[in-house]
């Protein structure tokens, strides 16, 4: 199902890229964007997760420079029945992570200097837990390859809109300027859709992995509460890249409220709780 889905959002980013490629261009320009969006889909199954790490300014560290936090994704991954994912760390005061890769067996996790300062153990478990199950639902190669084209996406709207694009088409100028605002917009939606289900999934999974539901909810609420008071400088840089974090790290602007790719974590955090009292369980042992 992961597969069909992939493919679908894939198809869906092409057509808009093709779209705006028309635009610019005509009949020529939807071909040429069409070859060009074929190539980042190809480019992005092999090298999305790098530059995303790479934008994100994430450094891989192991048991030396990290010992809690790798020994910590080393004992989940276990749980989880999944190979020992790179590990990566931003050097940003916000407290998020994400996960990325195209498989389980190239997958990375990488979290803030913000998350490790402000988490207890248990909580940072609850987390990683999170994001290794995106790695084993497979969540992470859809994540990557869209924050990849939603971003091309954006700066071919921006060239469209800035130049006019082809005044050949029927639509004319207008046509143009209304498709580059609104395909972004579009390109969000489909983030958003994707998202949203996902989050709900990687959380009970989550729960599962570290046995603990209680740990993700605690962490989900200190995480909201400082995501909404301290800059993600890189991940406002890179809006496309915000549906692949924990919690949403923009808070810039009204367009993150209106096409938020996270549900709200007052939600999120009830059907946590919701799924602790199922289990029966409290806040239990802590974590190592």
């Amino acid at each position: 199902m992961n597969t069909f889905k992939t493919g679908l959002l894939l198809a869906a980013m092409t057509a808009l890229f093709m779209g705006l490629g028309y635009l610019i261009g005509g009949a020529a320009g939807a071909i040429i964007a069409f070859v060009i969006a074929a190539a980042m889909n190809l480019f992005a199954y092999w090298n999305s997760d790098k530059m995303v790490l790479s934008m994100h300014g994430a450094e891989r560290v192991d048991e030396a420079s990290a010992p809690q936090y790798v020994r910590l994704v080393r004992q989940l991954a276990e749980n989880a029945g999944l190979p020992m994912p790179a590990t990566y760390i931003m050097h940003q005061p916000q407290p998020n992570a994400f996960a990325t890769g195209r498989d389980p067996e190239h997958a990375a996790v990488a979290v803030t200097t913000g998350l490790l300062e402000i988490l207890s153990p248990e909580e940072l478990a609850g987390v990683l837990a999170h994001e290794l199950s995106h790695i084993k639902n497979r969540d992470t190669l859809t994540m990557t390859i869209t924050a990849t084209i939603a971003g091309a996406i954006s700066m071919l709207a921006n060239f469209a809109f800035f130049f006019g694009g082809n005044r050949d088409n029927q639509g004319g100028i207008i046509g143009t300027i209304a498709l580059a605002i609104l395909a972004p917009l579009a390109a969000a939606l489909v983030q958003m859709a994707i998202s949203r289900t996902r989050e709900y999934e990687a959380d009970a999974m989550g729960a599962e992995i570290s046995n603990r539901p209680l740990w993700l909810a605690s962490a989900l609420e200190k995480i909201d509460r400082a995501a909404h008071v301290v800059d993600n400088d890189t991940a406002e840089a890179n809006p496309a890249t915000a549906h692949m974090f924990i919690i949403n790290p923009l808070h810039g602007g009204a367009r993150d409220n209106l096409f938020s790719t996270h549900p709200a974590t007052a939600n999120r955090i009830a059907k946590l709780r919701a799924l602790a009292a199922e289990q029966g369980r409290a806040e239990g042992r802590p974590w190592g």
